[in-house]
This record gives structure tokens, C-alpha cells and sequence, in this order.
């Protein structure tokens, strides 16, 4: 646990469920879902895109600055979501602002356009580098917003975001910044990526009433479903105003037999949970959502963690995956997103088809984990005020 607590004092994000958090709680207290079957190049796949309306949105973003104009959605995400959330926190000030936006693909359309192009022709455009990097999405939000503070973008894939979050926090607490912006942004719903995620075999392939069958313990084959959307968080340590605390972290890597399987027993998961949890009594942790991506394996991991660390006291269980899909860098500010407005709410949402888990008793700590290739696991615990 964290000896002095980090606050957030604002969380923003543009995804399949909507932009603001009235429009998100309402989706998430519905059965349904947002992955449809859609074609890519010359294969057909589920995935989670915005909805039209808010593609709709972004495009006027992008119109609003000629400078927007070669900008990757992933850039622009993060800008949406980060305007909304520095307005949300009401910090008026942008002296000694910290940004950290991480991605796990980064610039992936932009990337494979100028790719496409040099394969044509053989030549390649001016702006092919600067604006293919990943570090577009920090520089950008910052250069947007006008703040003063350093501007950090990275890639752990997709425990990306709750890294982003780990760093936020190291930043406030040295005292080298007076407030963070800390988040993960994703525009990856493309053929190249899609046909990645398929050679693995771990891409859902069954029309169900729900693709992703995250945390569907019974499930016999493979549901992974990507999906597009950015989150930012605003942290600080002034409780004014906030909607919540970061009272823990965690973080693990383990020894991996493959590059992108973690241990049946989810060790790093263990790991990451016991050093978030720190000396709390482990009864107080209300529930957990679950990175839960749908893969067999990877569900089975990250339960076995958590059976083992709560043995017979498991908190209530969910997910937000089977609704929207994996959003890879983004994946755990939402994960983070969902956590916050349940206790806002006080109300625990279940994932419909799962039977692992029933609704708690109270909510007050509510765990995020995340975790991305190279067993890289990352946990926060949020609280309520």
C-alpha cells in the first residue's frame, strides 16, 4: 500500500461504450455488448470499433487544426480524452503537469499506410518517421494542452496503461511534479493486426451471443476479441474534489518458457496483488477486475493467482473485456475507469455468463490488474474517498 495516497481527480476516455461517464455507466448496466463481425481486407473477424458517432467527433478534431491533419487516431484519442479529463479535474493550471500516455502498438494505421506506400513506390514521405514514433501521443497532448511538465510515452503492451499509472505516481510522490496525467491510447483495428492476433490462435472464431468469453471458465476455445479506445487519468496528491484514491500498487515479471505465455499459477499476477494489497487485511478487497482477455489459458492464470492469494475469502470477480473487447495499451485505464464509477455508483456489475463470482457485500477497494507479453502483471488498488 502507499504510505501517502495518490488521488484521481479526474478520469476521461472515448471507447464503444460512449465519452462520458453517464453514457458509460449506462452501458455497462446492460447485458449488452459492443464486438461485432466486421471485414478486414479479404478475412472477417470480431472486434470493437467506436461507434459512428464518435468517429464522427474525432474527424472534426482532426478538421479543427490543420496541424491534426497527419496525426494517427491513436494521437488523436489521446488528445480527446485527455482535453476531457484536464476540464474534468478543473486543475486551471498547467505549470508542473506531468504526461504519460503509453501504447502498446502506437501509430499502427499511420505506420502501415506509409509501409504500403514504400512497398509501391519506394519512396517514403517526408513526415513517415515523426509521425509514426511512438512518443506522438505524449508530445502531442502536451503540445495540445500547453503544459510545462516532462511527457513520457511508452510500450509494456498491455499492462501499458497501469504503467503509466506506476510512473505518475513515482513522478508526484519525488516531487518533481505537482500533478500527472497518466493514461493509454489504442487505434490498432487493422488487417495486419488482426491477422497477428489470429496466427496465435488465440482470436475468437465463434458466432455467440457474446464472442469474448472472458471469464467463461467452461469455455473450450480461445475468444480474444481486440478492440479501439484511450483513457487518461488526472492524479495528484490534493484530495480536493476527487473521485477516488490510489492506495496500492503492484508489479511482478516472471520467467516466461514462451514470449507471450505467463506460469498456469499466474505468479506474476501473485506477485503484483500481494505488493498492491501490502499490509491491508486481504478481506477488505472488495472485488477485482480481472484482465481476463478470454484466452483459456490466460483467464485460468490469472484465477489460479487470485484462488491462491484470497484462498477461501475470493472477492467478487469481473471483467469488462467480453463487452468491449482487449484495447491492448488502453486495456487498464479502462479496466481502471470501470472500477472507479462501480464505486462511485455502489454498484458491482457482473460479467452475465460468468458463474465464478457473486456481487459483494460493500464496495470500498476495488483491485485492476493488468499484464502484457514478458509477463509483465500490474496491479492497482483503488479506493473509495
Amino acid at each position: 500500500m502507499l504510505k501517502t495516497p495518490v488521488y484521481i481527480n479526474s478520469i476521461a476516455s472515448i471507447s464503444p461504450l460512449g465519452i462520458s461517464h453517464e453514457e458509460i455507466w449506462r452501458n455497462y448496466r446492460t447485458d449488452r455488448h459492443f464486438i461485432e463481425k466486421h471485414n478486414f481486407s479479404d478475412t472477417e473477424a470480431f472486434a470493437a470499433f467506436l461507434p459512428s458517432e464518435l468517429k464522427e467527433v474525432l474527424e472534426e478534431l482532426r478538421d479543427s487544426e490543420t496541424r491534426f491533419k497527419g496525426l494517427d487516431d491513436s494521437v488523436l484519442y489521446a488528445i480527446f480524452s485527455a482535453r476531457q479529463a484536464f476540464d474534468r479535474a478543473g486543475w486551471g493550471t498547467k505549470e508542473n503537469v506531468g504526461i504519460n500516455i503509453g501504447s502498446s502498438r502506437g501509430a499502427t494505421q499511420l505506420f502501415e499506410k506509409h509501409y504500403k506506400e514504400f512497398l509501391e513506390t519506394q519512396k517514403v514521405g517526408v513526415l513517415a518517421s515523426p509521425s509514426t514514433t511512438l512518443g506522438n501521443i505524449s508530445s502531442w497532448v502536451a503540445q495540445d494542452l500547453r503544459t510545462s511538465g516532462p511527457d513520457i510515452s511508452h510500450s509494456v503492451t498491455c499492462s501499458t496503461g497501469l504503467h503509466a499509472v506506476l510512473n505518475g505516481v513515482v513522478w508526484l510522490q519525488s516531487g518533481f511534479a505537482d500533478k500527472f496525467m497518466v493514461g493509454g491510447s489504442e487505434a490498432a483495428l487493422t488487417p495486419f493486426t488482426i491477422a497477428q492476433m489470429k496466427a496465435m490462435k488465440i482470436y475468437a472464431s465463434k458466432d455467440l451471443d457474446y464472442p469474448c468469453q472472458a471469464l467463461n471458465m467452461e469455455k473450450k476455445r480461445n475468444s480474444m476479441v481486440l478492440g479501439e479506445a484511450a483513457g487518461v487519468l488526472c492524479i495528484s496528491k490534493d484530495a480536493t474534489d476527487s473521485i477516488a484514491k490510489i492506495s496500492g500498487l503492484g508489479y511482478a515479471t516472471e520467467e516466461l518458457k514462451h514470449s507471450v505465455s505467463i506460469s498456469a499459477n499466474g505468479t506474476c499476477f501473485l506477485k503484483s496483488m500481494e505488493m498492491a494489497i501490502g499490509s491491508m487485511d486481504k478481506s477488505k478487497i472488495d472485488a477485482i477486475v480481472m484482465h481476463a482477455p478470454g484466452t483459456i489459458k490466460g483467464d485460468e492464470a490469472e484465477l489460479n493467482a487470485i484462488y491462491k492469494l484470497f484462498e477461501n475469502d475470493v472477492p467478487a470477480l469481473t471483467s469488462n473485456k467480453w463487452k468491449i473487447g482487449h484495447t491492448f495499451g488502453a486495456s487498464g485505464i479502462l479496466s481502471m475507469e470501470f472500477a472507479v464509477l462501480m464505486l462511485m455508483n455502489n454498484e458491482f456489475i457482473p460479467v452475465p455468463f460468468s458463474t465464478i463470482s457473486k456481487a459483494p457485500k460493500k464496495l470500498k477497494n476495488i483491485l485492476v490488474n493488468a499484464v502484457g507479453f514478458g509477463g509483465n502483471a500490474v496491479s492497482i488498488l483503488i479506493s473509495k474517498n
